[in-house]
């Protein structure tokens, strides 16, 4: 099978362009920097076009693996033949393939193989073939004590063992079984009685159609069968599947014998409750198993972005809290850069004390923002702080804001953190993580394990490692649409940077520390395994402040700066001076610079480059509040309105923290005033958004919330 076309076929794609990303590919571009920087080639594919050829190469080389593996199986055991390698050769599926290779794949010894090893193959042959002849006396040959076939019944149960495994195993009973599954199997769950979790008690007697049934739903019943609450079956009515086999398997009744015909049924029968159902179920479940997992990853894909997308509030003196009563709060200054200068410990109680201390630090640094960690007692601190602050003439001047800290902990206890800050406590470096996450949360999240920052369903059900390429991928591609300060960013930051790995990136900061800070893209060259391969796939997506040449503080790829030394020579115009002056470059004539190798896509990214250098792509920061008179869930009452922040976006509906330290759901039937399909079309994670209290369950901790419009329709 032709991988290129095959796959343009699927994405709908002129096979030059899946071609091309291919080669690509195979040199060792990244998604980002082909997506950025080869759009002649791919016809301006973005990094997710690019990604999907990429998997779907990925997969159609795994296919192609798996087929030589059956073959060189089949070879050696000296069972292939001219016509089953023509026959693998077509597949085009791998449930083609692994049905053709059923009949063929080694085995223990089954009750089909012993019956064979008896002699009753030949038996077998004549009731498959229904004739009208004498069952009872073919039968009746078979009979021999030797081999344990001591009658005729023994006999005729050896050869329907054989004809079941034999109908089990053909290709096209497979095919229409696995069809009548994938259209008519139900999802059933039941609660085993000796493990009656009420978490589970939604699907304690739950039944629906398989394949339409929502993903949580799907994911929910099978996490409570891995923790042995549920048993889970995935089956369709069994006599219509059982007519379905007997279409493939039996002939007209006029044209056989009924004794014939009946050992027909019962190894039919035999066949799909023994083997083919069990073999179909277990199929099917990892097929709907994959299907939620596919869906619950993009969910988590979808809110990871937008989290690392969220407003950065910039370089600022930032004094952040990390709240706490029992043990207190603990207080760190930062430098606008992030780095450490004080850190302190105030208690709630000892309120005069704690804000002299605030405002004393607050002068003392010259402090701009206020990070207050949005945990216990997050409410309560922000108060007292704002309260300090007003006390001390300060809050017009020094912003106040909830900074989320799920992830700090983890941060905190993490090797990265230890290596950073080796002389202080957990504590001390929890705080510093919250401060920095409002300064740039995408240069603080990207040291955290993505399943700890608290924005996905079922993580830690799905699987594994597409979980884990799916969140790398994320976090790669945010990265890289926002470029990266070589001069600041920390080595975790710096390894997510196209072309760049650990290695490299540890490299590139103690090149740094050595050398003093880089005044040219072209330094990278000197940085130990970073060779011209990883400059070409990094340079553009690595930013040099005030360095010797402003594009090098640009999204402009070196290999294009003669191109802008072109445009700006034939202009009059001294780079150094024009850039960033936007109105300059909107009406430029770019078709005398367009060449076979670059074209007018490049060039108009350029011309943007020229316009805004370096442009920050997320959006601009705003603060937020939560309602100063809700505090507790016991203060939450139907009809009331109140802000919120986007917490978790799921297929079934937004979750939101309204201040109460308990989430609450806007389900998708209250997202708006219109039938919404995906609630990504409505919400984001990190939003900010108004709501309307619909229910308080306080036995079941769960808040049912609404973004409908009172007297809205329903």
């Amino acid at each position: 099978m032709d991988m290129i076309s095959e796959i343009s076929r699927e994405m709908g794609l002129n096979e030059n362009q899946v071609k091309a990303v291919a080669e690509l590919l195979d040199e060792g571009g990244t998604i980002w920097f082909i997506a950025r920087y080869r759009k002649e080639k791919t016809g301006s594919l973005d990094e997710v076009a690019v990604a999907d050829i990429r998997d779907r190469l990925t997969a159609f080389k795994a296919f192609a693996d798996r087929k030589a593996a059956i073959l060189k199986s089949l070879t050696e055991r000296e069972l292939l033949t001219f016509e089953l390698s023509g026959a693998i050769e077509k597949t085009r599926t791998l449930n083609e393939l692994e049905d053709l290779y059923e009949g063929y794949k080694p085995r223990k010894l089954t009750r089909a193989t012993k019956a064979r090893e008896r002699g009753l193959a030949p038996l077998a042959r004549f009731i498959r073939a229904q004739p009208r002849g004498d069952l009872n006396q073919e039968a009746g040959r078979c009979i021999d004590p030797d081999k344990d076939i001591p009658d005729a019944d023994t006999a005729l149960a050896g050869a329907r063992d054989i004809i079941a495994e034999e109908l089990s195993q053909d290709p096209a009973v497979r095919r229409a079984v696995r069809q009548f599954f994938q259209s008519k199997a139900q999802i059933r769950s039941r609660v085993k009685k000796a493990n009656q979790d009420p978490k589970y008690k939604d699907y304690f007697d739950w039944c629906e159609p398989a394949f339409k049934a929502p993903s949580h739903r799907v994911m929910a019943m099978f996490r409570g069968q891995k923790e042995n609450c549920l048993t889970v079956h995935v089956l369709p009515e069994e006599d219509p599947a059982l007519h379905l086999m007997g279409r493939f398997a039996l002939r007209h009744p006029s044209k056989t014998g009924p004794e014939i015909r009946d050992q027909m049924l019962l190894a039919i029968k035999d066949s799909y409750k023994r083997l083919l159902s069990k073999s179909m179920e277990k199929e099917i479940m990892a097929e709907l198993k994959a299907r939620a997992d596919s869906l619950a990853i993009d969910v988590f894909a979808k809110n990871l972005k937008e989290l690392l997308l969220s407003a950065p509030m910039g370089e600022k003196r930032v004094m952040a809290v990390d709240p706490g009563f029992r043990t207190g709060c603990k207080i760190v200054c930062l430098s606008a850069q992030g780095r450490l200068l004080h850190h302190d410990l105030l208690y709630l109680h000892q309120e005069d004390k704690a804000k002299s201390l605030i405002k004393g630090l607050a002068a003392e640094y010259k402090i701009q923002a206020i990070a207050v960690g949005n945990g216990t007692a997050g409410r309560e601190t922000k108060e007292l702080v704002v309260s300090a602050l007003k006390e001390a003439s300060m809050d017009k001047n020094i912003e106040v804001v909830m900074t989320d800290e799920s992830g700090a902990s983890v941060y905190s206890a993490s090797d990265c953190a230890r290596e950073e800050f080796p002389d202080q406590d957990i504590t001390v470096r929890g705080a510093v993580s919250i401060g920095r996450r409002l300064m740039d949360p995408l240069a603080e999240l990207v040291k955290l394990d993505p399943k700890s920052i608290g924005v996905g369903q079922y993580q830690h059900d799905v699987d594994q490692t597409l979980l884990r390429n799916s969140l790398d991928d994320v976090v790669k591609t945010c990265v890289n649409r926002v470029g990266v300060e070589m001069n600041t960013a920390s080595k975790e930051l710096l390894s997510q940077v196209s072309g760049l790995n650990k290695t490299i990136a540890t490299n590139l900061v103690a090149f740094r520390n050595e050398n003093g800070p880089f005044t040219s893209r072209r330094q990278l060259l000197k940085v130990p395994r970073l060779g011209p391969k990883a400059f070409e796939q990094a340079a553009g997506f690595l930013r040099v402040k005030n360095g010797k040449n402003p594009l090098d503080n640009s999204g402009i790829h070196p290999e294009s700066y003669p191109i802008v030394q072109a445009i700006s020579k034939d202009l009059g115009w001294e780079i150094n001076t024009v850039i960033g002056q936007e109105n300059l470059f909107q009406s430029i004539d770019l078709t005398p610079y367009v060449t076979p190798e670059t074209g007018l896509p490049t060039l108009e990214d350029i011309i943007k480059e020229l316009s805004a250098p370096g442009r920050d792509p997320r959006q601009a920061f705003q603060s937020f509040s939560f309602d100063d008179t809700v505090r507790e869930m016991s203060d939450l009452k139907p009809g009331m309105t109140l802000p919120g922040i986007v917490t978790n976006v799921t297929a079934f509906g937004a979750f939101v923290d309204v201040g109460v330290h308990q989430d609450g759901l806007v389900h998708i039937s209250q997202l708006a005033d219109r039938f919404v399909k995906d609630p990504n079309e409505v919400v984001r994670a990190r939003q900010q958004v108004r709501v309307r209290v619909l229910e308080v369950d306080a036995a079941r901790k769960r808040i049912s919330l609404s973004m409908k419009k009172p007297g809205g329709a329903s």
